[in-house]
């Protein structure tokens, strides 16, 4: 590829979209890298929903918590039949194509298929990135980049430094594939909810179900006869390691079907079967890049104000057992929020590279909150807003004009 852009953006997903999204419409040159045929990350390859809440009470009323981005992939949704009625619960196939088509209108260039395997790196700065798809190998050139990609892969690539899972052993939350079950005869199924989670533990402790989560975890689809099954659990496995991730896949895929077993002794279930499986396994953590500010939990309990925010979250802190059964949370009172700095996203020693999503300068327990969906459009939104205003200014990311930067969010409606 002989172009040369301004922002490079690697990964697909919520985050990498609004970066994109957001740098193209403030004038930059944007092309956005996946490795995957469409657009959606985890949403669309691990099967991942519901929107889980991004509100704070206000007055009486909701207020998003997240940038118009997002809100307009919410509405998008909507307009085309692929939004529930509770506004969480989405079809990723109408996902694919709301995300697809903001790109375009936006003017994103789009490039799937491709996997980054290198990055030339100099004096702190990104000059270019290496790049196989299809049996091709391409050289992307760009002015900044910003790295989506969930684990952290293109800041690894260019010689970041990251934590991976928690600080004490490393260990990450579980991985978890994602199914959908259809032929549900979901009235009847709700009867017996209970009976689904009271036979799973007798079934955990004849050993007919070998996975370690304390119970059966199921959503609404916008299907009336589909429910989302987020339950499988596979712990003590490195999401950054190929051979680790291949070994979880096989166990996860072994309890899907010790599942499908269970759901055939369920009133509700006579007529059910597996509809599909996620592409991919669900990783809820891997690396965290080290940024100029790390978040912590006590920032998050701490309702933190930085003068650098960029973006404010509340969801809960919740974490699935990185060792076993067991799910924490730590909720938000109602009108609670904290908020995210910019340094964050500033990876340390780097010149034209930011981080957004799940893999920002954080520990393991901080990063169980902000990790959902909504709010990693919002760091992407706020990562794609920086580079357009350092590009419009000639300053390097560091040093971006965080007063112009809060003001372009501001005006964008999310920044409290």
């Amino acid at each position: 590829m002989n172009k040369h852009f301004d922002l490079i953006v690697v990964g697909g997903g919520f985050a990498g979209v609004a970066a994109a999204m957001e740098a193209a419409r403030h004038g930059r040159h944007v092309l956005l890298v996946d490795k995957y045929n469409c657009l959606g990350g985890t949403a669309v390859g691990g099967l991942v929903l519901p929107f889980m809440p991004y509100s704070t009470r206000e007055e009486g009323n909701d207020r998003p918590l997240t940038g118009d981005l997002f809100l307009e992939i919410v509405d998008g949704l909507d307009k085309l039949g692929g939004l529930g009625a509770n506004r969480k619960c989405f079809d990723e196939e109408i996902l694919k194509l709301v995300l697809q088509r903001m790109c375009l209108k936006y003017g994103v260039e789009l490039l799937f298929n491709t996997t980054i395997t290198d990055a030339c790196v100099e004096n702190g700065k990104i000059k270019s990135l290496s790049a196989w798809g299809k049996s091709r190998h391409m050289t992307l050139t760009a002015d900044a980049f910003i790295d989506a990609t969930g684990d952290a892969e293109l800041s690894v690539l260019s010689g970041a430094s990251y934590q991976l899972g928690r600080e004490e052993d490393n260990l990450c939350q579980p991985m978890t594939l994602s199914f959908r079950v259809g032929g549900v005869d979901i009235p009847k199924a709700r009867e017996h909810r209970q009976l689904l989670n009271d036979l799973y533990l007798q079934w955990q402790a004849e050993g007919k179900i070998t996975n370690p989560r304390e119970n059966v975890l199921l959503f609404a689809t916008c299907h009336d006869t589909v429910y989302h099954f987020n339950t499988t659990r596979v712990v003590k496995h490195d999401p950054t390691d190929p051979m680790e991730v291949t070994k979880a896949e096989i166990i996860a895929r072994e309890q899907v079907f010790e599942i499908m077993e269970l759901l055939k002794e369920i009133p509700g279930y006579e007529k059910a079967f597996l509809q599909s499986t996620a592409l991919q396994i669900g990783i809820r953590e891997s690396r965290m890049v080290e940024g100029l500010y790390k978040l912590t939990v006590e920032d998050l309990k701490g309702l933190a104000r930085f003068e650098d925010a960029i973006a404010v979250a509340n969801y809960d802190i919740d974490i699935h057992n990185p060792e076993g059964s067991g799910t924490s949370h730590y909720y938000f009172a109602p009108g609670d929020w904290y908020e995210i700095p910019y340094r964050c996203l500033v990876p340390k020693g780097f010149e034209n590279l930011l981080v957004a999503g799940r893999c920002i300068s954080s520990t393991h327990e901080a990063q169980a909150s902000y990790r959902i969906m909504p709010y990693c459009a919002e760091l992407g939104q706020a990562a794609g807003a920086a580079v357009a205003v350092a590009q419009e200014n000639g300053t390097t990311l560091p040093n971006v004009d965080i007063k112009k930067l809060q003001a372009i969010l501001r005006e964008e409606k999310y920044m409290i």
